[in-house]
């Protein structure tokens, strides 16, 4: 197979088309992954990891792409990053103010999706549509526009009552997902929630504000969906090969496997394949940074 990069590993960019286009980040190169569907390639682990953050080499990734200590120091990696209800910057012990202030006390979205069934979520405003491809979402729809983050989260939480908030992520592989009438279903929501939501905009005036927009629809590039779910670890192993036969998410699926890029963030690794697609550079510090969040 003829070597296409090598370099750190970050997450994929999409791009909302049908079907999703998706660019493979690999060190400096940019690859078109949606144009290696039906290819064979390989994975090679290099056999180092460096921090996002700080570049420190490290023996294992945390939360997705950092070394331990700035796992347990930086902002992104708090526990109110998973469980934004739990902020604590009124407490006065956030880990970094001025990030919080920049990143959490901004426009933030509640919404529907449908991945492997109704569940619902957050995400920041400038996060639509990406927020929905990397869950693997087959249609999503925006229903609470929310002006913090914790806020959102505490909407969230009431919510989780009547809706799942996480995904299937093996009937999200396989494609295994039923019908969902998103629209319908927000409107059971605020019947169901009225009490709940009148509450916290008692609490929070004019701070949440319903939407009615229509929802958004993703299809993925595929030739085929997996029956059943096997996962790489680089950890584990150190290649990985087969045909790609699809990608969803923030997964690359081979007929040997899924692999989740995301889980190896940071990690050095080689990709061959056995055809040539030309990539692109990734040479400005404001596009390698935005590969890593």
């Amino acid at each position: 197979m003829a070597s296409l990069a090598s370099g750190r590993l970050a997450k994929m960019s999409v791009e909302h088309q049908q079907p999703v286009s998706y660019v493979l980040n690999v060190g400096e190169h940019a690859i078109p992954m949606s144009s290696f569907i039906g290819k064979s390639l390989r994975i090679v682990s290099n056999g180092e990891i460096r921090c996002s953050h700080c570049q420190r080499k490290t023996k294992k990734s945390f939360s997705q792409g950092y070394c331990y200590p700035c796992f347990i120091s930086l902002p992104q990696c708090d526990r109110c990053m998973m469980s934004p209800e739990l902020c604590h910057y009124q407490a006065g012990t956030c880990r970094d103010t001025a990030w919080s202030e920049d990143f959490c006390f901004q426009e933030h979205i509640v919404y529907l999706a449908n991945s492997s069934g109704l569940k619902v979520g957050i995400t920041r405003h400038t996060q639509m549509p990406t927020r929905w491809i990397d869950q693997g979402a087959v249609e999503a729809l925006p229903i609470f526009s929310v002006a913090t983050r914790q806020l959102s989260g505490l909407v969230e939480v009431m919510m989780k009552e009547w809706v799942a908030d996480k995904t299937n992520w093996r009937k999200m592989l396989k494609h295994d997902i039923s019908p969902v009438d998103l629209k319908l279903e927000r409107e059971k929501l605020m019947v169901l929630a009225k009490e709940g939501l009148a509450d916290l905009q008692s609490r929070y005036p004019d701070q949440i504000t319903p939407l009615t927009q229509e929802p958004l629809s993703f299809e993925y590039p595929h030739i085929q969906w997996p029956e059943k779910i096997k996962t790489f670890n680089l950890d584990k192993q150190t290649e990985v090969e087969g045909t790609l036969i699809a990608i969803k998410g923030q997964y690359l699926i081979f007929d040997t496997g899924c692999f989740n890029v995301r889980k190896h963030s940071s990690y050095d690794i080689s990709l061959y394949s056995d055809v040539i697609i030309p990539t692109t550079d990734l040479t400005s510090d404001t596009e390698k940074e935005a590969n890593l969040l």
